[in-house]
């Protein structure tokens, strides 16, 4: 898998050049501004969320997604991808802060009917892996679907 991240100009043309090769097209997010560009192209396959550093507002979170860009993943038929290697690393937010962003885009992902990907995971922990989704609160179906 290749993962594309850089500015807006250099991951069109990898994103280009990934489809041309019919690959698979994962772009890591970014700010707002950066993903709404991305889930307006077509040939991404997967908008993968991985670092929560954002900065958040008096009554929301800045998780790097919204109920614009939920819609606009749908409507191009674009997957949220999620890697949850921040549950075992260290840095500048704390875990919980991290993880109440993921929570609040899984439950955007939820309301607006989108298809979620897990990347980065210990197999050997599947069970309590899912069972974490399940209480952030991702249904039944969607986490057999993840995996």
């Amino acid at each position: 898998m290749d993962f594309i991240k850089g500015s807006i100009n250099e991951a069109r043309k990898e994103i280009d050049k990934l489809s041309k090769q019919s690959k698979e097209v994962i772009v890591i997010a970014g700010d707002s501004d950066y993903n709404r560009k991305i889930l307006e192209n077509k040939k991404v396959n997967v908008l993968l969320f991985y670092d929560f550093n954002g900065r958040d507002n008096l009554k929301q979170r800045d998780s790097g997604l919204d109920h614009v860009l939920c819609r606009l993943a749908k409507d191009n038929n674009i997957i949220i991808g999620f890697d949850l290697g921040f549950l075992h690393e260290k840095g500048d937010l704390l875990i919980s802060q991290k993880t109440s962003r993921l929570g609040q885009n899984i439950k955007l992902c939820n309301k607006y009917k989108n298809n979620i990907r897990i990347f980065s995971y210990d197999k050997s922990e599947i069970i309590k892996l899912k069972a974490f989704l399940l209480s952030l609160g991702m249904n039944n179906k969607a986490v057999q679907m993840a995996f």
